[in-house]
C-alpha cells in the first residue's frame, strides 16, 4: 500500500467555514493525494434519500456514498472531506483530523454565508459541545483522532506542515 487514507472533519453537521476544503485541497496538491469532497460527490451523483425542510438541505444516502467511494478508497492516497464520520468504515482511515474554530469566528463565517436562526444556532452548539470530535472518538481508535485549530491563515500553514510531516513519516514506516 503506497499511500495513507486521511479523513478531514469539521465539528458540526453542515458547518462550512472551518477550513476543511481549503486544507484538503492544498494538502492533496502538496502530497500528491486525491481529494474527495463528499458533499460534492453526493450532489454530482444525486446520492440523497430525501430533503430536510427544517435545515433546508438534502439528506445524504450514506449507503450509496459508501458504495460510490469503495473502489477509490481501496487504492489509498485519499483525503476525504466531510462534516460527519460515523457511517464511514473504520478500515478506511489511518488518521482523522477534526478542525476546530473558535465560536465567534465560526459564527461570523456562517452568518456571512447566509446561515440564520436554528441552522446557525445548532451548528454553533455542535462546536461548543464538541459533537463531531466525540463522534470521531467513538467511531475510530482514539490514537488516530487529532484536533487542529483552524482560525487563522497561520493555523492553516501549521496544519498543512503537521499533516505533511505525518504523511511523510507514515510513508517511510509503511513502504
Amino acid at each position: 500500500q503506497l499511500f495513507p487514507y486521511v479523513l478531514l472533519l469539521v465539528w458540526s453537521p453542515g458547518t462550512p467555514g472551518v477550513g476543511k476544503t481549503t486544507l484538503g485541497k492544498e494538502l492533496a496538491s502538496r502530497a500528491g493525494l486525491s481529494y474527495v469532497n463528499v458533499g460534492d460527490l453526493a450532489k454530482e451523483g444525486e446520492l440523497y434519500e430525501g430533503f430536510d425542510e427544517e435545515y433546508d438541505c438534502p439528506i445524504l444516502d450514506e449507503d450509496r456514498v459508501i458504495d460510490e467511494l469503495e473502489d477509490r478508497m481501496s487504492e489509498g492516497g485519499v483525503i476525504v472531506d466531510y462534516h460527519g464520520c460515523d457511517f464511514f468504515p473504520e478500515r478506511w482511515f489511518h488518521i482523522v483530523f477534526v478542525l476546530r474554530t473558535e465560536n465567534s469566528c465560526l459564527y461570523d463565517r456562517l452568518e456571512s454565508r447566509g446561515y440564520t436562526g436554528k441552522k446557525l444556532q445548532d451548528n454553533i452548539q455542535c462546536e461548543i459541545f464538541q459533537t463531531l470530535y466525540e463522534e470521531a472518538m467513538l467511531s475510530y481508535k482514539k490514537e488516530i483522532v487529532h484536533q487542529l485549530p483552524s482560525n487563522t491563515p497561520e493555523d492553516l500553514e501549521r496544519n498543512l506542515d503537521q499533516i505533511m510531516q505525518w504523511i511523510e513519516q507514515w510513508m517511510k514506516d509503511n513502504n
